[in-house]
């Protein structure tokens, strides 16, 4: 009895163990094996990087790509949080549904949804043609804001819930105590509520800048030649068959990825907050 007693946390875990050593930990390991086994055992693939002009142009727009959708998602989205974490009962309940809205759409019906609101017969276009702002239609797709918007709008709630999540376990008495001892309100935030609320922005931060390295759908469909990123040539990469290269590039971003994660992840509290909007 005793031992089944034992056993029992580790026959519950066992099929998720299972699920993913069979569709995540052998694939991973097939393709970083693959990036330095062909034809031999060699770092070849990876040498090539240095001077392929192709990968630096490319990497360096994934890079610019990420940091401008990271700066947008912050500065829309840190006043939501601090309106969120200060709203209660329904008015938080109607706040928090909108912001995870977009949750329940998938990912590619809302880069076509942007592809209709962008295109030169879009609505966009069409309400500055009837309002006299513009005499033709503006060249709004397959531009780098159009990447840059729709990027925006879908991660906009990876930025919004950790900083709300940090904002709403503050102790509102430091605020008040801030006022009371003279501070204007622009002060109390400068000095109170924004330093108490960067491991919040430094979780939000991490999140959106990590998904926006490997966006490929809304990218490939909003975007032009400018905007090709680096998950976009890995797939064009595997269409040519050429696996040895495919996966040099994919283990470059996995490392990136995991170098970014493990440097925010020293910043105090950073973890905290990540465990807590996972829940």
């Amino acid at each position: 009895m005793r031992i089944w007693q034992r056993m029992g946390p580790v026959l519950l875990v066992a099929p998720l163990v299972v699920y993913l050593l069979a569709f995540y930990a052998i694939p991973l390991t097939a393709m970083l094996l693959r990036s330095v086994s062909d034809p031999t055992w060699t770092l070849e693939n990876f040498q090539r990087l240095v001077g392929d002009t192709v990968f630096i142009r490319v990497f360096w727009t994934t890079l610019r790509t990420a940091l401008v959708v990271t700066a947008g998602t912050l500065l829309l989205g840190y006043p939501v949080a601090l309106a969120l974490s200060r709203l209660r009962g329904g008015a938080a309940s109607v706040v928090l549904i909108i912001v995870l809205l977009p949750f329940w759409t998938s990912v590619l019906v809302r880069s076509y949804a942007w592809m209709v609101l962008l295109g030169r017969k879009g609505m966009i276009n069409e309400a500055l043609l009837a309002i006299g702002l513009t005499d033709a239609p503006l060249k709004l797709l397959n531009t780098p804001l159009a990447v840059h918007i729709a990027m925006i709008h879908i991660l906009l709630p990876y930025m919004i819930l950790p900083i709300a999540s940090v904002l709403r376990g503050l102790d509102p008495a430091l605020p008040r105590a801030a006022s009371g001892l003279g501070a204007a309100p622009f002060s109390v935030f400068a000095r109170v509520i924004l330093p108490l609320s960067m491991p919040g922005v430094a979780a939000g931060v991490l999140l959106v800048f990590v998904l926006s390295l490997g966006f490929y759908i809304t990218p490939a469909l909003v975007g032009g030649p400018r905007d090709f990123m680096l998950s976009m040539l890995i797939a064009q990469q595997v269409e040519l068959l050429n696996w040895p290269y495919a996966a040099c590039l994919s283990a470059t971003l996995l490392a990136a990825t995991l170098l970014i994660i493990a440097m925010f992840q020293r910043l105090p509290g950073v973890r905290d907050v990540l465990r807590a909007v996972a829940r």
